[in-house]
């Protein structure tokens, strides 16, 4: 017969963690990482790639799928995505005529739509084939900011301008085959849309009655908050911090927040962009290291409207989530179904356990170094 513990222990017991950002939950079962694993394991894929590969649509010089040539670029190159998911050049979406039988109104009131424009940008980090960011130094990290920031400013100079009808700029990155990415050359994403996603408004929206509550920034309570506790932080510099946050859901996730009130990458100082990536390449060192092998991950920065009201933009707060799918080793992933796709989100490694893992692992020296 199982004992039953008189206390409530968070590493035994299951609980419900609230996350502030989007007003969810997050329930986590810590017990259950106790459970033998039977399930899928994903294909561990340690191919040492060249510096420059030839069928590469992305390197240097070589021709992409519509027959275009990339220039001969050094450090990173921005272009508009060969199949890109929004498009500004298409007509304006035009509601149906009212038939006058009764049935719109139930058409309307269940199935809205919405017209969407804009464009898609491709970010190559590096002309090298083979380099990813925990690969590459503070510099050439330092470049990849650079340009996040350079296109942060000039759509949103398009949009002030009326060149465009731009509001958000969605920078992203999707590494390693288990996360869907199709081409290894170190690159990322930039949607530019006229709508702020759902998943950022919802974050501004919770920002803001926290805001309007408490008189103070939720992301910036929150900084102090994990600093005071020291439990969850990964990494931190002058500028930002890494922490598992309290509510995560991927086994091994991370938010990195400003420090101070950055709303966006048009308020970052050049020791800013130095800090963030001195701290993306220990974060991203650390990540490769606690499995060997190169960490997959969904990765994305949040942050104010390029348009918005000033209660949106006042709201905001500079912010990147990382969402790595590896949950016991590099061939075990943790997958949304179940309970999750019906129920709410589930974790089976508490916050602390996992940022527990990660603060012991080097976060200056890449295991590639030691073989």
């Amino acid at each position: 017969m199982a004992t039953i513990m008189t206390e409530f222990d968070f590493t035994n017991h299951s609980h419900r963690r609230h996350n502030p950002l989007t007003d969810t939950y997050v329930l986590c079962s810590p017990h259950r990482a106790k459970r033998p694993w039977q399930g899928a394991k994903e294909e561990v894929r340690k191919i040492a790639l060249p510096e420059f590969d030839p069928k590469c649509y992305l390197c240097p010089s070589n021709i992409r799928a519509t027959g275009d040539t990339n220039p001969k670029y050094e450090s990173t190159f921005v272009f508009p995505n060969d199949y890109p998911a929004v498009r500004l050049e298409q007509p304006d979406y035009e509601a149906e005529k009212s038939s006058g039988d009764g049935k719109d109104d139930l058409k309307s009131r269940l199935m809205h739509v919405q017209g969407v424009k804009g464009q898609c940008f491709v970010i190559c980090f590096s002309p090298n084939h083979s380099l990813t960011l925990p690969l590459m130094t503070n510099q050439q990290i330092g470049k990849v900011v650079d340009t996040w920031q350079k296109l942060y400013l000039d759509t949103q100079s398009d949009s002030v301008e009326g060149k465009a009808p731009y509001k958000y700029l969605q920078i992203f990155e999707n590494k390693g085959f288990a996360m869907g990415c199709s081409n290894p050359h170190p690159h990322g994403q930039a949607w530019c849309l006229d709508v702020i996603p759902t998943e950022v408004s919802h974050e501004i929206t919770n920002m803001s009655k926290y805001h309007h509550q408490h008189k103070s920034h939720m992301l910036g309570d929150y900084v102090e908050l994990e600093i005071a506790e020291k439990k969850r932080i990964v990494a931190q510099n002058d500028s930002f911090i890494v922490v598992v946050p309290y509510w995560a859901l991927w086994p091994f996730e991370t938010l990195l927040i400003a420090k101070e009130h950055l709303k966006s990458l048009a308020d970052f100082s050049d020791k800013h962009k130095a800090d963030l990536a001195s701290i993306l390449k220990t974060l991203t060192i650390k990540y490769d290291n606690l499995f060997n092998t190169s960490f997959p991950y969904s990765m994305g920065l949040h942050q104010a409207p390029l348009v918005g009201s000033e209660e949106e933009k006042e709201s905001s707060w500079f912010h990147m989530h990382f969402y790595p799918p590896l949950l016991r080793s590099a061939s075990v992933k943790k997958f949304c179904v179940g309970f999750e796709m019906l129920g709410e989100s589930q974790r089976d490694l508490t916050s602390e356990q996992a940022a527990a893992r990660l603060q012991d692992l080097d976060g200056a020296k890449h295991y590639t170094e030691t073989i």
